[in-house]
């Protein structure tokens, strides 16, 4: 007589993963009120709901902060690297809902829908970073990458937004394909699908220079170089940047940064520990170009997402460096930069995003005599593009004078000092947008005080008026009469408040930078490999 065998369900932690629920269950929330015809439900609630969802997941990976442990039966790590993903993740999210409030991408996709993509991919990111097998690190990237292919393409009635979301979608499939047949190919190597399994193999056999295994190790450096735009992986980033609605080019800025970033730690500097003799050299050559490709391409832009684009790659080749150098400061230098990366990105692009409104362009020529029309956004933008150069006094130097240690006291002294060579010549294009904001005269916009001001919400909203032609192929702003663009102020109080607190903690971080390295401390615990 036979008998059935009774297979026992996995056990789920719910605490543990409650910060992944509040990202998905706000999704659904938000989806189905996005259904409600009321305007209020629409453009106050949605917004509203989705900022509630991301500070809810913020708390409860806070609240977990002090756990160590692995979800679903191990594909899930609750540690503090993980955690600190989910953090910075959502702040990059909260960041994104607010440039979003009163811009044209969530009107034509519909408030629910944009609302709930960004939902998704943020869970997606959060699923990123805490992978701790190859097959939940691929659904992650996947729930991260699908929701922000169409959130780049959201302008409907924009062709470059078109065309971002599709070269996005082109691209961004190339890397995600590359990235699973290298863990096909590791699965080969190892037999094992967990990190840890897979680093005792690599350990255990002497893995190291097996060419199942390097073949493996290769295709997911360039499955993750695609991601985190890494050069010579990056030729679709100021293409996208630029294309894409610029909450959504903010939100792909910075939080996929966060995502991308902590997945090389953990997969590196975790489970190929064993074989980083041969990884690391090839890295080492990859963070140089980056830095030498991103730094070079940003001298000739005039638009500021192309610009910030190039810095990007730069800011993604300094990030590699404590990844390349396998140590416990490396992995805190590197997690201690993507958290200030975030806030450094976030001032920009919410200045970025209210000259856009005004002038119906991102390029360089809208923030003119910036100083004199908003100071609050240039003093924003100023302490943004510093932080970003590494000027003393704000957090971007503190971040690269770790990144530089972790560097010397790894044997990478050169990469060290071609990371210094590559900071100086940032500067050449940093200080070119803060003389454009001090320094030159206003042109082309017109900002009314709130009681005389005309919100215009969007381009098709207004037909009688006349639009002033970008030569870059954006959208024309509606400007009443054929004048000057009107914007209000309360139009871009969101932008306004991300701005100066973003730009306040790039000065409070700089000067006492000691909280946030106490917290960056934890994290190294998820990677036991790097304490020696």
């Amino acid at each position: 007589m036979s008998t059935l065998a009774v297979t026992e369900a996995p056990h789920i932690d719910w605490a543990g993963i409650s910060s992944l629920i509040a990202l998905f269950g706000g999704a659904v929330v938000v989806l189905l009120v996005g259904l409600l015809r009321a305007r209020f439900a629409r453009l106050t609630l949605v917004p509203v709901l989705t900022i509630v969802a991301f500070a809810a997941s913020i708390g409860l990976a806070i609240w977990q902060w002090d756990e160590d442990t692995s979800l679903m039966s191990g594909a899930l790590g609750l540690d503090p690297l993980a955690m600190i993903g989910v953090v910075g993740i959502g702040v990059a999210g909260i960041a994104a809902v607010l440039l979003s409030i009163g811009a044209t991408a969530p009107r034509e996709a519909a408030h629910g829908e944009y609302h709930a993509m960004m939902l998704v991919a943020a869970a997606g990111g959060a699923m990123f970073v805490g992978a701790e097998n190859l097959i939940t690190t691929f659904i992650g990237l996947e729930l991260l990458s699908i929701p922000l292919y169409v959130l780049a393409a959201t302008e409907l009635h924009r062709r470059r937004s078109l065309e971002s979301g599709l070269k996005y979608l082109i691209v961004g499939s190339v890397g995600s394909a590359t990235l699973l047949y290298g863990f096909a190919l590791i699965f080969g190597a190892t037999g094992s699908l967990d990190y840890a399994a897979i680093a005792d193999q690599v350990a255990a056999k002497g893995l190291g220079d097996d060419p199942l295994m390097l073949g493996g190790v290769a295709m997911v450096v360039v499955g993750l170089a695609f991601k985190s735009s890494v050069a010579p992986f990056h030729q679709w980033t100021p293409d996208v940047y630029e294309g894409a609605p610029t909450p959504v080019t903010a939100f792909m800025a910075t939080a996929t940064k966060v995502a991308a970033l902590i997945a090389f730690l953990r997969l590196f500097d975790g489970a190929l520990i064993g074989a980083s003799d041969a990884w690391g050299p090839a890295l080492a050559a990859l963070a140089s170009i980056a830095i030498i490709v991103g730094n070079v391409g940003a001298l000739g832009q005039s638009s500021m997402k192309r610009l910030l684009a190039f810095s990007s790659i730069a800011q993604a080749g300094y990030m590699l460096v404590g990844v390349v150098v396998a140590t416990k400061l490396g992995v805190q230098a590197t997690v201690f930069y993507v958290l200030t990366y975030v806030v450094m990105t976030a001032a920009a692009f919410a200045v970025i995003e209210a000259a856009e409104r005004e002038s119906g362009h991102d390029g360089i020529s809208a923030l003119a005599g910036l100083g004199r029309r908003r100071p609050l956004h240039a003093i924003a933008l100023t302490l943004s593009m510093l932080g970003l150069a590494g000027v003393p006094a704000t957090v971007g130097f503190v971040a690269k004078l770790r990144i530089v240690q972790a560097a010397v006291d790894g044997d990478y002294s050169w990469l060290a000092i071609v990371l210094v060579v590559g900071s100086m010549i940032s500067f050449v294009y940093y200080l070119r947008v803060v003389a454009r904001l001090w320094t030159d005269e206003p042109a082309g916009v017109a900002v009314a005080p709130q009681s005389q001001a005309v919100e215009v919400e969007a381009p098709e909203a207004v037909a009688t008026t006349t639009a002033v032609a970008d030569p870059k192929g954006l959208p024309a702003a509606a400007v009443p009469g054929g004048g000057a663009v009107v914007v209000t102020g309360a139009t871009i109080l969101p932008m306004t408040v991300l701005a100066v607190v973003a730009g306040a903690a790039i000065v409070v971080l700089g000067v006492i930078p000691g909280p946030l390295m106490t917290v960056v401390e934890d994290v190294a615990r998820a990677v036991p490999e790097l304490f020696r």
